[in-house]
């Protein structure tokens, strides 16, 4: 399990403060004034439906960003790793659903978490995982609580409302005694619908879904205390939650281009970058190059099929305001190259070696995932308040 490291603050008199310009490249900032916007937003729009809100930390990774989105210091949250969850819950947290398929060797974790106290329940939508899961039950005495994963869009698992195993699953849990704690999904076709019309439409299929799922167990004698659902889009566009005790979220916090794209947020909403470097030029091609490659930036293109393609990023400037028609164009191990988009009238902007840019992201999970900490600032500042870390692996 990775350690857990004490942020470095300004206020510790061992640390001095650095600045964006005194930073090495490539790394990744942090607005947490926008972070703390954008937390807000979701919140008051969870509560003004009377939900429960269990934050996904799968995009955050970190135990500074977990403790600015939970209701309290044992949760609720959602995670997609149990190292996740291993080390989430030695900071204390114990309301924790693994929100990912579960594999039968990894079990032997999720009953070492139970038997540390943490109150961890895991997802399934087959006869096979679920007989896994008694098994496991039988050999150590631990009522396993699991959710049944049901499709409200065809996006990848879960079970159908029409299959006849989602009451064969419910009731091999149920009577092999793991505890059946109720119907989760996930309205990852979301991610593509584009305008509030859309969106209302993509989350009010995903709580009729899991609604009449839930119901369709309860009819027929099972326990189904739980109905979760969950994505960022829907999560923001939902209007009736009528039936679902909790909505999960993750990417919400920071933001990102696609969700840009789609209409959930607005650039100035995006709280993640990647602070970069100017490290030469191809005046011929029109070309800018920095040193944040794929390693830095990741190779996800998720505004490849959206109206407006951003490459792999916008490029901004040290301040965070974007260049006009500026992009990450292409990528390569350690290096970018920053060009105006196919058609653009801009004008590429002078930007001598050694001038830092900052670079927002498609995806935050994917850009993320490829630094180990978070250089914390204010909204219009380019102080480095905090250092918090952040983890990776399985």
């Amino acid at each position: 399990m990775v350690p857990h490291m004490k942020a470095a603050t300004c206020e510790d008199s061992r640390h001095v403060c650095a600045t964006l310009n005194s930073l090495d490249t490539p790394c990744l900032v942090l607005d947490e004034t926008r972070m703390t916007r954008n937390i807000a937003r979701l919140r008051t729009t969870l509560q003004r439906l009377s939900v429960q809100f269990r934050p996904h930390l799968k995009t955050a990774k970190s135990v500074e960003v977990a403790q600015r989105l939970m209701d309290g210091p044992n949760g609720p949250i959602a995670v997609s790793t149990l190292q996740e969850a291993e080390i989430f819950a030695g900071s204390g947290v114990r309301d924790i659903l693994y929100a990912v398929g579960i594999a039968p060797h990894r079990l032997d974790r999720v009953v070492a978490l139970r038997l540390r106290g943490a109150d961890i329940a895991i997802v399934l939508d087959s006869v096979g995982q679920a007989s896994a899961v008694v098994a496991k039950v039988r050999e150590t005495a631990d009522p396993i609580p699991v959710l049944i994963e049901v499709d409200c869009d065809g996006h990848r698992g879960g079970l159908q409302l029409d299959n006849p195993a989602l009451l064969e699953v419910g009731r091999i849990l149920h009577r092999g005694q793991a505890t059946l704690r109720g119907v989760m999904t996930h309205a990852g076709e979301s991610y593509k619908c584009v305008g509030a019309e859309a969106l209302e439409a993509a989350a009010e299929a995903e709580r009729s879904t899991a609604f009449a799922c839930a119901e369709v167990l309860r009819a027929n004698g099972l326990p189904c205390p739980i109905v979760s659902v969950g994505s960022t889009p829907t999560a923001h566009f939902a209007r009736n939650l009528a039936g679902v005790t909790e909505v999960r979220a993750g990417v919400f916090v920071f933001f990102d281009l696609v969700m840009t794209g789609i209409g959930v947020c607005a650039i100035h909403d995006v709280a993640l970058s990647v602070l970069c470097t100017v490290i030469g030029h191809q005046h011929a091609r029109g070309w800018i190059l920095v040193d944040a490659g794929w390693t830095a930036l990741s190779l996800d293109r998720g505004t490849q099929t959206q109206a407006v393609d951003q490459g792999y990023g916008i490029v901004c400037d040290l301040d965070g305001i974007p260049y006009p028609d500026l992009i990450i164009a292409q990528t390569n191990q350690e290096h970018g190259i920053a060009a105006l988009r196919r058609g653009s009238s801009a004008r590429l902007p002078d930007l001598p070696v050694g001038a830092r840019l900052r670079i927002l992201p498609n995806h935050a999970c994917a850009t993320g995932a490829q630094h180990d900490q978070y250089h914390v600032i204010s909204e219009g500042s380019l102080v480095v308040r905090d250092i918090w870390s952040r983890f990776k692996g399985w």
